[in-house]
């Protein structure tokens, strides 16, 4: 059975590959799986017009003699580009099936690249590059099978500085990293997944899975749905933002901590209270504690992380508290510890914690080793790591969500659903993600960070 939510690298991809054929499927069975499932997309999209499929040497362009002979067939005029011919065995059957001729040049409705697909790790060649190019302009959509050509498929680089902006991508037998990771992500348009019969692999990412939430029991109160301590700091909007966000998104009481006056913005049914430390300290009822929204840099700000940290209950840090934070902060801790660095938080992190500057998948994993807690690397490919676990991708959010506050937002709903404490910290990270992007979803365009708030209810009944 397919694998759906799997993510492969190319190692991954070509072990699941050898795994067929070892059990008795042919490369060529292989290939056809993958061009008749290909060539059902591209029908659909073409509806009749012309299509032109790009084909390269290796057995990604062996794909795109399949799609070209399914299309004939079914009555679509199809041309085939072909600027190398075949190298491997079953690239050159295909062709020898599909029983054309390729032209030089062609024009029309669809253009599907099958230049290169998960091996390609160099850019283009000129020659070959300007010919992509010179297509891309010379059809009205551009699908890619497998993956775009000039894509690094487990960096998601792009290896050229200029390529086509895809309609569609179809990948082949499971999801390669590129198609979940920017900047490669960005031009990938819709994407949609074969089945050649490639099993689960052990240890692979994988994307997020839909979380399923449950209402409060009937006797539920206050304090059993979790009370959730929110410190605040220097800039006490931050903190009344990420509050506002944690009240909706499952606990059933937040109280922020600031020792502002007057605070603005503040909802008649959030609780400010001024003594954070002395709570923390002696209220059994704290079931979690958000830190580092409007926190400030000082070093009264590093002292009061380190207390908070020392107090030893379920924390999730974010914004200043990342900059603050030092290893020796948490070397008595035992409680579960979230942090959600953006891609310059995770590159300071990476060199408080870590020695080594490996590439971003291998820093977020080794970023969750080092702290023993789950790191939410958001942004709009936002990966989720924690110590023993294969990473997990996110699904893209709306880009709209790239304005001031809504990573507060985002923070405090991974601390609410904390401190209701009936999932792991893993899982809590992943269904604070889920319910920032479809409160997203549904704020539409141009939302602010309180109207990304006023979606969250919608959102959590998305998920009952």
């Amino acid at each position: 059975m397919q694998a759906p939510d799997q993510i492969l690298t190319a190692a991954q991809m070509r072990a699941a590959e050898e795994q067929l054929i070892a059990s008795g499927i042919s490369v060529t069975e292989l290939m056809e799986r993958a061009g008749r499932g290909a060539a059902d997309w591209v029908y659909r999209v073409a509806a009749g017009r012309k299509v032109t499929v790009l084909c390269g040497p290796g057995n990604n362009g062996g794909d795109g003699y399949v799609i070209a002979r399914v299309l004939a067939e079914r009555g679509v005029p199809v041309e085939v580009v072909a600027p190398r011919a075949p190298t491997t065995d079953a690239a050159k059957e295909a062709r020898a099936r599909w029983g054309g001729e390729p032209v030089a040049r062609a024009k029309g409705t669809v253009l599907v690249d099958c230049l290169f697909g998960t091996g390609l790790s160099r850019p283009l060649s000129d020659d070959l590059h300007k010919l992509l190019i010179e297509l891309s302009y010379s059809h009205e959509h551009w699908i890619a099978v497998d993956l775009p050509s000039g894509i690094d498929a487990d960096s998601g680089e792009l290896l050229n500085d200029v390529l086509p902006v895809y309609s569609l991508t179809i990948a082949l037998g499971g999801w390669k990293m590129a198609h979940w990771m920017m900047p490669a992500q960005a031009i990938m348009g819709d994407m949609r997944l074969v089945d050649i019969g490639v099993t689960l692999q052990e240890g692979t990412a994988s994307l997020s899975a839909r979380p399923m939430l449950d209402p409060p029991e009937r006797d539920a109160h206050k304090y059993s749905r979790g009370l959730l301590a929110v410190i605040g700091g220097e800039m006490p909007g931050a903190g009344v933002l990420a509050s506002r966000a944690a009240m909706h998104g499952g606990a059933g009481y937040v109280k922020l901590y600031s020792e502002h006056e007057g605070l603005p913005g503040v909802p008649p049914d959030l609780v400010v209270a001024a003594e954070a430390m002395p709570a923390l300290a002696t209220d059994p009822r704290i079931a979690a504690v958000l830190i580092g929204p409007g926190l400030g840099r000082s070093e009264e700000a590093r002292s009061v992380l380190a207390w908070v940290l020392a107090c030893d209950l379920p924390t999730v840090c974010d914004a200043d508290a990342l900059v603050l934070i030092e290893p020796e902060m948490l070397e008595e801790r035992t409680a579960p510890l979230i942090l959600t660095p953006h891609a310059g938080e995770l590159d300071a992190l990476g060199n408080t914690f870590a020695s080594s500057e490996p590439d971003r998948i291998e820093q977020v994993v080794e970023l969750a080793e080092a702290i023993e807690g789950v790191v939410v690397a958001k942004g709009p490919d936002t990966i989720i790591a924690a110590p023993g676990r294969a990473p997990v991708f996110m699904p893209p959010a709306p880009s709209w969500l790239s304005t001031a506050g809504t990573g507060d937002v985002l923070a405090g709903l991974i601390a609410s659903q904390l401190a209701v404490g009936e999932a792991s910290a893993f899982d809590v990270a992943q269904t604070g993600c889920w319910l920032h992007r479809e409160a997203a979803l549904r704020a539409g365009p141009a939302f602010s960070a309180s109207d990304l708030i006023a979606q969250v209810p919608g959102a959590y009944g998305a998920f009952l």
